[in-house]
C-alpha cells in the first residue's frame, strides 16, 4: 500500500481522543457554552480531565477566573445544535437561548448543565500550570449524572474542519480493568 504526505496541520483529525463536549462556564450571571474537543482523561479516581481552551475563546477567560465548569456530553441528535455554538461567540450571543438548550442548576458548580446532553460532569480546575502556555486546564470532576435511558449513546466525534464520525457499534472484550 503506498501512502501519501498528510499536512501537519490535519494530524489532530486522526487523533481526537473522544466525544465532542459542550463545556459551559457562567459569570455575573450570564451562562456560556462552548464545543471541544481537546480533552483526555489522565486519572480515574478522583476522575481528572485535561482540557485545551484556546486563549482567543470567550471561555477561557471565564474558566481561568471562575475555575468551574460543566462537561455536558451530547449525542448527535445535537449535532447543529453542536456545531452552531461553535460557530458563534458567546461574547456576542446568548448560545443557550439562541439553540434552544435548557440550562439546569448545578449540585457543586456555579456553571449550568445542558438538560439536552445525557451526561453532564461538574468540574473544578485544579492544576493551571499549563494553561499560559498551552490552555491546558486540569479538572477534578466533582460530580456526574447521566441519563439511564440512554443505553448506546452516539456520540460526535471531531474529524476536522466540519466533518464528525458517530460512535457506531460496541465491541466488548475481556478485559482485567474493573
Amino acid at each position: 500500500m503506498k501512502k501519501v504526505a498528510l499536512p501537519l496541520g490535519k494530524v489532530y483529525g486522526l487523533i481526537e481522543p473522544g466525544p465532542v463536549i459542550l463545556l459551559t462556564t457562567l459569570r455575573k450571571d450570564r451562562p456560556n457554552v462552548m464545543p471541544l474537543s481537546w480533552h483526555t482523561m489522565l486519572e480515574f479516581e478522583p476522575p481528572l480531565i485535561a482540557c485545551v481552551v484556546s486563549d482567543r475563546n470567550y471561555s477561557f477567560d471565564l474558566l481561568r477566573k471562575t475555575k468551574e465548569c460543566v462537561i455536558n456530553i451530547p449525542t448527535a441528535t445535537l449535532a447543529k445544535k453542536v456545531v452552531g455554538c461553535g460557530n458563534t461567540s458567546g461574547a456576542t450571543t446568548d448560545k443557550f437561548q439562541t439553540f434552544q438548550l435548557t440550562a439546569r442548576s448545578a449540585r457543586r458548580v456555579i456553571a449550568p448543565l445542558i438538560d439536552e446532553c445525557y451526561a453532564n460532569l461538574e468540574c473544578r480546575v485544579v492544576d493551571t500550570r499549563m494553561v499560559a502556555k498551552y490552555g491546558l486546564f486540569i479538572l477534578e470532576v466533582l460530580a456526574a449524572w447521566i441519563d439511564p435511558k440512554v443505553k448506546n449513546p452516539r456520540t460526535l466525534h471531531h474529524r476536522g474542519n466540519g466533518h464528525f464520525m458517530i460512535a457506531g457499534d460496541t465491541l466488548a472484550l475481556r478485559s482485567r480493568m474493573k
